[in-house]
């Protein structure tokens, strides 16, 4: 008639391996169904949505007529409930109508045909309408296909934070769609948001020559720190935003705008901290950029410049890297999960963002993150091509270029924090 999509076997055959085994099971390729590395991902299976029928009446005609009077189904009212009598006392699979079949499928046939050659003894559940006309099942079609909203796939994430964290989500189809998507939104709050150290300061579109790093190179990090899954082996700390917890707890359900707010409220006291260290590498630096004329508007060349490591990939991996892993490990001490905003909203609602931040100054975490930044602002952030440094200096710098940076820059960091006292320190130190 023009309303049902055409018949996909395909889609007909995944409907059959979910009832059987449930999701993921039924999203597996056939090979991996086929090994037994797979099999946990068995689950029970079950039909969430209604079958939605229209039972003929004599007088309705189709394109192949009208139903015989003796497959007509009938329907009773008793007791304030309905009786539905089918045109023959027991089904067989050899039994057809006479004329025009009694009842027509107006959405879900693919879930129909999935029993086409199963031996599943299953209850569907059915919702059936009584003479209907063709105009009324096509409204009916379009809005049960067309008028639901399926809700964002990251807003997913935030309603039900464990999703972030549980195995079989992430073997069957990957948290790519969480990790990356929710990445790119942290990165893009941080260069928009006007109270944050890198507003307009990230290369969104990664053009060359520019002095900040690209937004890609943000993505990469935030994906393999705060976002990053934990296994719970012994390859370190999880993502303090896309793991469980190190004590066995739930995943932290920190909304998008909170987790903006964090990583801009650090990178604040980071800015500052740096601001207020007025001696060691921060003066040579600021001296350097004098003889250069580099300082523009209020930028520290300390923090900014383009002779310090803190605005180069290695200097934002290095400083997110360790902040997410003192927290991820001193998650209870810092009470994270009492830090509750009555607005849930994502990290590009700047009003959402604004009102986090406001409320975080004020939780006990917002000293120990200060005492972090502190603590780094002390660390040589300078780099190997700064001018009139020392051959010893030069070749402690050069350590951090290249891939195997990321790891000595953590590893020093860690240290710095070791030397220093509190909190975090002994959370340096437990790492």
């Amino acid at each position: 008639m023009g309303i049902q999509r055409q018949h996909e076997p395909e889609r007909s055959a995944e409907i059959k391996q979910f009832v059987e085994y449930g999701f993921p099971w039924s999203t597996l390729s056939e090979s991996k169904r086929e090994s037994s590395e797979y099999n946990d991902l068995r689950k029970p299976g079950w039909l969430p949505t209604a079958i939605v029928v229209n039972i003929l009446e004599l007088p309705d005609v189709r394109p192949t007529g009208s139903v015989d009077k003796d497959d007509l189904i009938t329907i009773a009212e008793e007791n304030s409930a309905c009786r539905i009598t089918l045109p023959y006392s027991e089904w067989t699979p050899h039994w057809r109508p006479s004329g025009t079949p009694p009842f027509e499928v107006i959405d879900g046939q693919h879930r129909l045909w999935a029993f086409e050659h199963g031996e599943a003894d299953f209850e569907l559940p059915v919702v059936a309408f009584h003479g209907l006309d063709i105009s009324w099942q096509a409204y009916l079609f379009w809005t049960i296909n067309i008028k639901p909203k399926r809700i964002n796939p990251s807003l997913a994430f935030d309603l039900y934070p464990l999703l972030r964290a549980e195995d079989w989500l992430d073997r069957a189809e990957g948290h790519e769609i969480y990790r990356d998507t929710r990445s790119q939104e942290l990165t893009e709050a941080m260069w928009s948001h006007s109270e944050s150290p890198w507003h307009d300061r990230i290369n969104m579109l990664g053009e060359k020559g520019s002095p900040w790093v690209t937004q890609a190179a943000w993505i990469k990090t935030l994906t393999n720190t705060f976002i990053r899954r934990w296994t719970g082996k012994t390859s370190g700390p999880g993502g303090l935003f896309g793991s469980r917890m190190a004590e066995g707890e739930d995943v932290l359900g920190w909304s998008r705008a909170q987790q903006a707010a964090f990583l801009i409220y650090a990178w604040q006291r980071f800015r500052d901290s740096v601001k207020n260290f007025d001696d060691g590498w921060a003066k040579k630096l600021r001296i350097e950029a004098m003889k250069e004329k580099e300082p523009q508007l209020d930028d520290d060349p300390a923090f900014y410049g383009r002779y310090s490591l803190i605005s180069s990939d290695q200097g934002v991996r290095g400083f997110l890297h360790v902040l997410n892993d003192v927290c991820f490990v001193w998650a209870t001490r810092l009470q994270l999960r009492s830090w509750q905003v009555e607005r849930r909203a994502g990290a590009s609602d700047t009003d959402a963002v604004t009102l986090a931040l406001a409320t975080l100054r004020e939780h006990p975490m917002s000293k120990f993150v200060t005492s972090y930044a502190e603590a780094l602002a002390k660390f040589d952030w300078r780099v190997s091509s700064t001018p009139n440094l020392t051959d010893v200096e030069r070749r402690a710098k050069l350590v951090f270029r290249g891939s195997s940076g990321y790891r000595e820059l953590r590893a020093q960091l860690i240290d710095t924090l070791r030397t220093s006292e509190g909190d975090v320190a002994d959370a340096a130190k437990r790492l």
